[in-house]
């Protein structure tokens, strides 16, 4: 029998679920710069719409405690309805199930607040009770301490869940840079979210490949202020 973790994540066999990334849940994080979560979860997210990867977005108590998901974040799904819930469990909610099994697909890439609540239990429920394959992003996740984040990690790795980054994911589902008709908006992503690796690739298209380089628009080209 082939172990399903043994093949690469493509998009034709995988879908995302990005649950609880609203303001209230990201104040309590400490296991990660803050900032630093919001451009993974987001890159992460236009990875997925350039390969049309189904998407889950789903939240808890927007209007009376936690907020509304990063406007951001919604950019990148305009027409993206959210699933609203009341449990700390994604998967006891049935709208959350009945979305991730219309998506007919068994390997489930998510990206959670926090790491040791919300991701841990919907993981252990999706995987016990709907045979699905977790692929937990750690970096677009988030705990309220470094602890909570590292053991509830430990506990699904335990468990078996697949552990992966978001920058992981995107070149997963990209696999060939022979692929063109995604390459230019891969690299769009990479530029804006992948830090020292984008300002690589700055860099190689200005100074190896001298393709043409912006700018910043000098003072002495400006009009003149005229004056009062």
């Amino acid at each position: 029998m082939s172990n399903p973790k043994l093949e690469v994540l493509t998009p034709q066999n995988s879908q995302l679920i990005i649950i609880d990334q609203q303001p209230q849940m990201a104040f309590g994080v400490q296991s990660i710069d803050r900032q630093a979560l919001k451009n993974n979860v987001v890159g992460l997210a236009k990875a997925a719409k350039v390969f049309e990867i189904p998407t889950t977005i789903t939240t808890v108590e927007s209007e009376s405690f936690s907020g509304f998901t990063y406007p951001e974040l919604l950019d990148v799904f305009p027409n993206q309805k959210t699933l609203e819930r009341t449990s700390m469990n994604s998967w006891d909610d049935q709208k959350v199930r009945d979305a991730l099994a219309a998506n007919g697909r068994k390997k489930v890439v998510v990206a959670g607040l926090w790491t040791e609540v919300c991701n841990t239990t919907f993981a252990l429920c999706a995987m016990l009770e709907g045979g699905y394959e977790i692929y937990m992003v750690a970096d677009a996740s988030g705990g309220t301490s470094k602890d909570a984040h590292d053991y509830a990690m430990q506990r699904m790795i335990q468990a078996g869940v697949v552990p992966v980054t978001w920058q992981q994911v995107l070149l997963e589902w990209q696999r060939d840079w022979a692929r063109r008709e995604t390459y230019d908006a891969v690299m769009a992503i990479a530029k804006e979210h992948s830090g020292a690796y984008g300002m690589g690739i700055d860099y190689a298209y200005t100074m190896v490949h001298k393709s043409a380089q912006r700018t910043a628009t000098t003072h002495e080209s400006q009009p003149p202020v005229p004056a009062r």
